[in-house]
C-alpha cells in the first residue's frame, strides 16, 4: 500500500466525500462503487436536488445496506452552490476532519483523492484543488470554445478575488473542516457555479493555505452537463461585482 493510502486510512482521520447530483443515475452507482474500492474507509454524502431520473431514490435505497453512504434529498431548493454548501455544513456538523467535493460524472479522477487528502494531512494545507490548469494538469474531451471560456472565467476570478490559484472554478477539492468552521456561510451570496470561486475568496480572507494538485479532467460520457448560459452569466456578474468592490 502506498504512503498516501496509509495516510488516508489513518484511524484518526474522518473523511467525507461529498457529491452534489441532479439526474446522475447513469453515473452515480458506478462512481460510489469506485470510491469505496479506492478509498474504502471514507463516508460518502450525496446531496440530490430531487432528481426526476431516480438518482435520489437510488441513494436512499443503497444507503440502507451501505452504512458509509448517506443521502440528503432536497425538495425545497435547487442549485449547485447551495448543494455544495449544504455538504460542507454537514461535514462541520458531523465532525469530519476533511471533506472532498467532486462531481458525479467521472470527470474527476477518483485515484487523485488520496494525494489531495495527503496534502492536507501531511503538509497542513487548508484547501487542496484538483487542478486542470496547474503544472501537469490536462483537459480531455472539451472543445476549443469551452476551453477558452473556462480559462477566461478562471483568469477573471484570479483578478476579481485576488486568488493565488489557477483553477478556481473546478469543483474537485479537499477542504480542512477545521478551516471551514471559520467561514461565515451567511455572507456567501453565490447560489450557482460562482460558489466555487467565492468560497476560495472567503478562505483567502481567513489566510487559508491553498495548494493545487494536477489532474486530468475528462469530460462526461454519460448524462448531460447542467451548466447553461444563464448560469454562466450569473457567475460572471457575481464575480464582476466582487471585482469592482460592490461586495465584500
Amino acid at each position: 500500500m502506498s504512503e498516501s493510502v496509509d495516510l488516508v486510512q489513518a484511524p484518526h482521520a474522518k473523511i467525507l466525500i461529498a457529491i452534489a447530483t441532479y439526474n446522475e443515475i447513469e453515473n452515480l452507482p458506478g462512481l460510489v462503487e469506485t470510491i469505496f474500492r479506492t478509498v474504502p474507509r471514507v463516508d460518502i454524502l450525496v446531496v440530490d436536488d430531487h432528481s426526476p431520473d431516480g438518482t435520489g431514490r437510488w441513494v436512499l435505497e443503497a444507503s440502507q445496506s451501505q452504512a458509509r453512504l448517506h443521502a440528503m434529498i432536497r425538495t425545497d431548493q435547487r442549485g449547485l452552490g447551495t448543494a455544495v454548501m449544504a455538504a460542507l455544513k454537514y461535514a462541520i456538523e458531523h465532525d469530519y476532519d476533511y471533506v472532498v467535493n467532486m462531481d458525479a460524472d467521472f470527470s474527476h479522477p477518483v485515484e487523485a483523492i488520496n494525494k489531495m487528502i495527503e496534502c492536507c494531512q501531511e503538509f497542513h494545507h487548508d484547501v487542496v484543488i484538483g487542478s486542470r490548469y496547474g503544472s501537469g494538469g490536462r483537459i480531455v474531451g472539451w472543445s476549443l470554445k469551452r476551453r477558452f471560456m473556462s480559462w477566461g472565467i478562471n483568469t477573471f476570478a484570479r483578478w476579481a478575488f485576488g486568488l493565488p490559484t489557477r483553477d478556481n472554478s473546478g469543483a474537485f477539492r479537499c477542504y480542512s473542516v477545521e478551516m471551514l468552521r471559520k467561514i461565515d456561510f451567511d455572507k456567501i451570496v453565490s447560489r450557482g457555479y460562482s460558489f466555487f470561486e467565492e468560497v476560495l475568496y472567503r478562505l483567502k480572507q481567513l489566510n487559508a493555505r491553498m495548494y493545487e494538485v494536477p489532474i486530468t479532467f475528462t469530460d462526461r460520457t454519460k448524462g448531460k452537463s447542467k451548466i447553461n448560459k444563464k448560469e454562466t452569466f450569473t457567475a460572471l456578474w457575481i464575480l464582476t461585482t466582487f471585482g469592482l468592490g460592490f461586495r465584500k
